[in-house]
């Protein structure tokens, strides 16, 4: 049985056996997910699920000038079929600067997502918010948080794809020129922001646009990574089958963007080696569905840290076993610029095409099982932060707990609770406690002590 993380455990050092060669897994928090966010708070409203709970670590950065976290919530509980007021959550966190233990974050401040005119962006879908799929409009999933100058976040929403840029109070200023061959259209080039294949033919695959945004170390550009391979990418057009994922470049100040990169997956083959059971194989079509990115942050101009992920492990649907949660280092330089090349047709890339380097710096998976503790099936969120004082680096990595509600289904959206020991479970109204014995899945803040100078 995998024990879940409690409370006992952020008081103490983890053992030496979660140890990476420069990644020291240090301790482990856990948020319930009915915590009230800072918003509610201020206005004395009691929590309820659509409006004022704390949506946990979609993206998740550290601010050097404020010495405060931000935390991004996505699209909020449902799935996009509930509303809800997107936002970022302005976060104390305590930690040690000895030894990297935190504590539990402290909720500062609610930024709500305010457009031009005034009106909130919101988590519906498209065609819930609008009552048309080929109208963006305020549909917002943001995913990706970067932090500019004079605290202007710049976020990367899933629906569009779309980066926005906001003030730090939330007011949106401008979008920047997302690349065609990334928008999502129908056989006759339609927009379209709700469907998936058959229906898209081209651009994002629905649900995998933008998952992680980082400015470079100068600050004059912006990364995008996508989730996983657009959906016409691939062998029979399938981008299913694609293990070729774009990270995008902006400029910042024209917000026009200036490249394309190929981060490769790892290969299905081998993550099906690992586990003989052929019940939790990857399919074929799950290469580039059920393999992806979720962050990524920057160490240089050209090197970033990403984490990449299965959907496997402790979330809202009961999952295959989990077996891959890891963070690479990868760096640009020397990679191809494929911002005019089509990778249709074929799950190799075209000759003279160069990916990024790729070299793992830390496997998630295997520091949480040498604990025993329970895996999350959505590792999200990696920030860099301050330095300690044996001068590493203290590193957060955050997970996406969907809020503890469905995400799939087109009506009535529940609860999940789940029996942290035996993974048995329970759907109840919205707003209705738990059964005994079961919880609410919380969110999870990982704190490591990282060399990041260290040799790959």
């Amino acid at each position: 049985m995998i024990r879940p993380l409690v409370a006992a455990l952020s008081l103490a050092l983890l053992s030496p056996l979660a140890q990476a060669s420069h990644w020291s897994l240090v301790n482990v928090i856990e948020t319930p997910a009915d915590t009230t966010d800072a918003l509610a708070l201020r206005k004395g409203v009691a929590s309820s699920t659509n409006l004022n709970r704390f949506g946990f670590y979609s993206d998740f950065i550290y601010d050097a000038k404020t010495g405060d976290w931000f935390a991004l919530a996505d699209r909020g509980p449902g799935g996009g079929l509930i509303d809800y007021a997107t936002r970022v959550e302005r976060l104390s966190v305590p930690f040690n600067a000895a030894t990297g233990v935190i504590g539990q974050p402290v909720i500062k401040k609610t930024v709500l997502f305010k457009g031009e005119d005034g009106l909130l962006f919101n988590g519906l879908n498209p065609l819930l918010l609008n009552g048309d799929k080929t109208q963006l409009g305020a549909s917002f999933d943001p995913e990706g948080l970067a932090i500019g100058n004079g605290g202007h976040f710049f976020v990367a929403d899933e629906y569009g794809p779309s980066v926005y840029e906001f003030t730090s109070s939330g007011q949106f200023i401008r979008a920047l020129e997302v690349p065609s061959n990334l928008k999502s259209v129908d056989v006759n080039g339609v927009a379209n922001y709700v469907d998936g294949r058959p229906t898209i033919v081209s651009g994002r695959q629905d649900n995998r646009g933008f998952e992680g945004l980082t400015f470079n170390t100068t600050g004059d550009k912006l990364y995008a990574a996508m989730q996983d391979p657009l959906v016409n990418e691939g062998s029979s057009n399938d981008g299913r089958r694609s293990r070729n994922v774009r990270v995008v470049e902006f400029d910042v100040v024209s917000g026009l963007s200036t490249g394309q990169f190929i981060y490769q997956l790892e290969s299905r083959t081998v993550l099906n080696a690992i586990n003989e059971s052929e019940t939790d194989n990857f399919s074929a079509t799950n290469q580039g569905r059920s393999i992806g990115l979720s962050a990524i942050t920057a160490l240089s101009d050209t090197e970033f840290l990403v984490l990449e992920r299965d959907n496997r492990g402790l979330g809202v649907d009961p999952t295959a076993t989990p077996l891959h949660k890891k963070v690479y280092r990868i760096n640009l330089a020397g990679a191809s610029n494929v911002q005019d090349v089509s990778l249709a047709g074929s799950d190799s890339l075209p000759m003279g095409v160069t990916p990024v380097q790729k070299a793992l710096e830390v496997d998630l998976l295997a520091a949480l099982k040498a604990e025993d503790l329970s895996i999350p099936e959505k590792i999200e969120g990696l920030a860099i932060g301050p330095q300690l004082a044996d001068g590493r680096t203290l590193v957060l990595i955050g997970t996406d707990n969907d809020f503890s509600v469905s995400q799939t289904g087109s009506g009535e959206q529940f609860e999940v609770c789940v029996n942290r020991g035996d993974d048995s479970r329970a759907q109840v109204p919205l707003g209705t406690p738990c059964p005994d014995g079961k919880t609410l899945i919380p969110g999870v803040l990982m704190s490591f002590a990282v060399d990041l100078s260290a040799a790959h």
